[in-house]
C-alpha cells in the first residue's frame, strides 16, 4: 500500500508514467491505473464535509436504534426462559 501510495505521488507531481514504469518494472497502463484511483479517492475526500450536523445526528439515531433492537432481543429471551418473567401458559 506505501509503495503504492509513493508511486501515485511520484506520477502526480509529474513524473513521466514511461521512465518510472521502467524502474519500477510495472507496465505503464497499471500505473495510470493507481494514479486514476488516487484521483478518485482524492476527489471522495474532498467532497465529504468535515462536520455535518444531519450526519452527526443520523449515526447517533443508529446508534440508538440499535441500542434497543439489542434490548429488546434480551427481553425477548428472558420471557422465553423459565423463571418470573416467563410467559405463564393457561391451564
Amino acid at each position: 500500500m506505501a509503495r503504492k501510495r509513493e508511486v501515485v505521488l511520484r506520477l502526480m507531481q509529474g513524473e513521466p508514467a514511461e521512465g518510472l514504469s521502467r524502474r519500477l518494472g510495472l507496465p505503464v497502463w497499471k500505473l495510470e491505473r493507481w494514479r486514476l484511483r488516487g484521483l478518485v479517492g482524492i476527489d471522495a475526500g474532498l467532497r465529504q464535509r468535515d462536520d455535518d450536523p444531519k450526519e452527526r445526528e443520523l449515526t447517533e439515531a443508529h446508534r440508538r436504534i440499535g441500542e434497543l433492537s439489542m434490548e429488546n432481543e434480551l427481553l425477548r429471551a428472558r420471557l422465553e426462559k423459565p423463571g418470573p418473567l416467563a410467559r405463564r401458559r393457561s391451564r
